[in-house]
């Protein structure tokens, strides 16, 4: 006969899950959701497409974070009626199913408490990851390629709509840079904390045998502005060039010149896209990633300038935020957080929520101190 008792660890739960729904306004929520259904079902919402796309992505979110919420409000119900059977019967099968539903629930609702932790003024938005390899040679090529395999599972795994915007490769293998957008609701507040230097440790599969390299690669993570919000832009002040899209190996891969790279002439900002069939699309895009990277820009000289003012001045991240050994030992640290596993293959395959939520609640802890 099995008696389990887990009420205390529902409770908590139950409590916490409260906590959240209050900062998440549930009722606000469900307030846009009426309104971006009524929105979206204009007779002639797609006669302007770019609006239709917002209305309609916008939609796709809030419908998202509702459902996400009610479903924990479910399953946590679902919890206390299996516990009941699973004591009534005594069966010990039922035991096990509500001990590791327990587990989830905890997962889930850690998962959401971190969100209520992104109040920044661009968190909600869809973010844009550009990856460039550093030092390194060929393994850093390699190495920024790994990282970019590694988000594009991370938001697979999460059912993230992600779009390829740039990639360019280097000669004997891997990538140069790679940009790509990840569309999903609070994208930017949770990736954000991936910006910064990435180091692997690895016996390299391109040298002398026997011997380790160490090689580096930057992550950089913007938000996607709204149009509304982009910053003028004289065209005295860009450089445009237009070129052939490139495949691995740098052979081509259509035969116009569609591809665009912009060159920001006062602050040497370059943005290429290749994503598209056409110049015009490609310029476009290229333009609102530009926007949106002199928008953050200057956002953040903002922000220095008053620090300085209020002589409160911090210490950046610095050069090299998280560590990937894969010899002598096996080993993923982040060195701000102190967040470790050792197991490297799950975290190349998109296992990245344990850095991620450490990394949000390490950064409001700093915000907050």
């Amino acid at each position: 006969m099995i008696e389990l008792d887990i009420s205390e660890q529902i409770a908590a739960l139950r409590t916490t899950f409260g906590d959240i729904r209050a900062v998440l306004d549930i009722d606000a929520i469900r307030a846009d959701i009426e309104r971006l259904s009524e929105a979206a079902g204009v007779q002639n919402l797609w006669d302007d497409p770019e609006n239709a796309q917002k209305v309609t992505s916008a939609l796709s979110h809030r419908q998202s974070e509702l459902a996400r919420v009610t479903s924990i409000e479910g399953r946590l119900d679902d919890l206390e009626v299996l516990v009941e059977l699973a004591n009534e019967a005594g069966d010990e099968d039922s035991a096990q199913e509500a001990r590791e539903e327990l587990q989830g629930l905890q997962k889930v609702i850690g998962d959401l408490e971190v969100q209520t932790l992104l109040d920044g003024e661009f968190d909600p938005r869809p973010a844009v990851i550009t990856i460039r390899a550093g030092a390194g040679g060929v393994d850093a090529a390699d190495f920024a390629e790994m990282l970019m395999r590694m988000y594009l599972r991370w938001a697979e795994k999460h059912k993230y709509s992600v779009t390829v915007m740039d990639t360019s490769y280097a000669e004997e293998a891997g990538i140069k840079s790679a940009t790509f957008e990840i569309d999903a609701p609070y994208a930017f507040g949770t990736l954000s904390v991936e910006a910064g230097t990435h180091r692997l440790v690895r016996m390299s599969p391109f040298g002398a045998a026997g011997k380790r390299q160490t090689s580096f690669a930057a992550v950089e993570v913007i938000p996607l502005i709204e149009e509304t919000e982009s910053i003028d832009i004289p065209e005295n002040d860009i450089r445009v060039d237009v070129f052939r899209s490139s495949g691995p190996g740098g052979q081509s891969v259509n035969t116009t010149d569609s591809a665009v790279r912009i060159t920001h002439l006062p602050t040497g900002t370059v943005v290429s896209m290749q994503n598209e069939k056409s110049q015009i699309q490609n310029r476009a895009a290229a333009m609102r990633v530009l926007q949106s990277r002199l928008l953050l820009l200057q956002r953040e000289q903002e922000a220095a300038q008053k620090k300085e003012l209020a002589g409160t001045i911090t210490a950046s991240w610095g050069d090299q935020m998280r560590s990937y050994v894969l010899a002598p030992y096996q080993m993923v640290k982040d060195l701000r957080t102190e967040f470790e596993v050792n197991n490297p293959s799950n975290v190349f395959d998109g296992d990245l929520d344990g850095f991620i939520a450490a990394g949000i609640r390490w950064r409001k802890q700093r915000v907050a101190g």
